[in-house]
């Protein structure tokens, strides 16, 4: 019998283990994770407004993982041994055939004073503190922007961001106190946006002006501080700094012999397989994967790479080569609180549909779709 084990809960490894168990009603699936729970972070933009909350963002998996007769190890992992046959938990070693990492990444706090931001994408606590924050304000300095992992193109996650932006701005007018509020959006690279598409960066700069949002845009961060933003190009006050890091690879990355990208992710092949491993394969923030610098670090490229991961799992341990590959596809919906604007981009091209209502209630029914495969 074929012995799986998946290391992570999120969208990447949800999707593998239901690829898995399509192929294969008989393998043995380990799934190894913190709490059998999956954080649907597409919906966190919404928390701050009330439009959101804890039963709409955190999926209870015992359900999910009965119904796919998995067994799930409630443990952190801490390395790998054996070149990847033992996993490493505080709990116990945890042996198996084929191994799928698709434990996320993390991210690069080492900028002086990040302490006084707010990561927003680390999980519901963070929005729920946006969510406080702001409401407790009578007024003020919003500053809300994103910067990358200069070794690693791909490794930022800079949409939830102008997420964040409209959707603050448009909970502040529904308020009636938008003009006691500065808004300013922030980050080093002087075309925010850039890896949707030339077509996006015109479109959220025109909606930026439309609202009254103030930008600082192309100077490298150098501190942030309780009450401003400091950049080699200047500073700005900030009552409220949200920012989002750029990635690299998990700690625990380290107590392993896996190879490794410049930006300390996990170099992968096509097929998703680590680079000089047997039988180890990643999808999703985790790993560092062929492709243009566009390629985005979002849930549909994790839902992609872990069905050609899981596959080609299935295939090697039936002593067939892999030979699935994924597609390279950015598909996302920057929604707006009440208004969204659609963005594509492949290889061969890419649309930009502008904002409108029934993007944002597409948005919403695709959630909802998605995640009642879980629940």
């Amino acid at each position: 019998m074929k012995k799986i084990t998946i290391i992570g809960s999120g969208f990447g490894g949800l999707t593998a283990v239901r690829t898995i168990r399509k192929n294969d009603k008989e393998a043995e699936i380990t799934l190894i994770s913190p709490k059998a729970e999956l954080i649907y972070m597409p919906s966190l933009i919404w928390v701050p407004s009330g439009a959101a909350s804890k039963k709409d963002i955190v999926v209870p998996l015992d359900n999910f993982f009965k119904r796919m007769n998995v067994t799930h190890i409630c443990a952190e992992v801490t390395g790998l041994e054996d070149s990847g046959r033992k996993v490493i938990t505080p709990i116990g070693l945890f042996e198996n055939d084929a191994l799928i990492i698709a434990s996320g990444g993390q991210f690069i706090k080492k900028l002086p004073g990040i302490k006084n931001a707010i990561t927003p994408c680390e999980g519901l606590t963070g929005v729920e503190q946006i969510r406080d924050r702001v409401k407790a304000m009578d007024g003020g300095d919003i500053a809300i922007g994103f910067s990358g992992n200069p070794k690693e193109p791909s490794a930022m996650r800079g949409g939830p961001m102008f997420e964040f932006l409209f959707g603050l701005d448009t909970q502040l007018r529904a308020e009636g106190r938008r003009d006691k509020f500065n808004l300013t959006f922030f980050t080093p690279a002087p075309k925010p946006g850039a890896r949707l598409g030339e077509k996006a960066v015109d479109g959220l700069l025109r909606e930026m002006k439309k609202r009254n949002i103030a930008t600082h845009l192309g100077h490298k961060m150098k501190e942030f501080t309780a009450e401003k933003v400091i950049t080699e190009g200047g500073e700005f006050a900030a009552d409220l700094i949200l920012f989002m890091p750029g990635m690299t690879g998990n700690a625990w990355f380290n107590n392993t012999d896996l190879t490794r990208s410049e930006g300390g992710m996990l170099k992968a092949n096509k097929f998703c397989e680590v680079e000089g491993s047997d039988k180890v394969f990643v999808a999703g923030d985790s790993g560092s994967f062929p492709g243009p610098e566009w390629m985005p670090k979002q849930a549909h490229m994790a839902d992609l790479q872990a069905e050609a991961a899981a596959k080609n799992a299935l295939d090697v341990l039936d002593n067939k080569p892999s030979s699935h590959t994924f597609k390279i596809e950015l598909m996302c919906i920057v929604d707006s609180n009440n208004k969204g604007m659609y963005i594509s981009r492949t290889l061969t091209g890419g649309l930009m549909l502008p904002n409108c209502r029934l993007m944002h209630l597409a948005k919403k029914v695709f959630g909802w779709w998605y995640l009642r495969q879980y629940r």
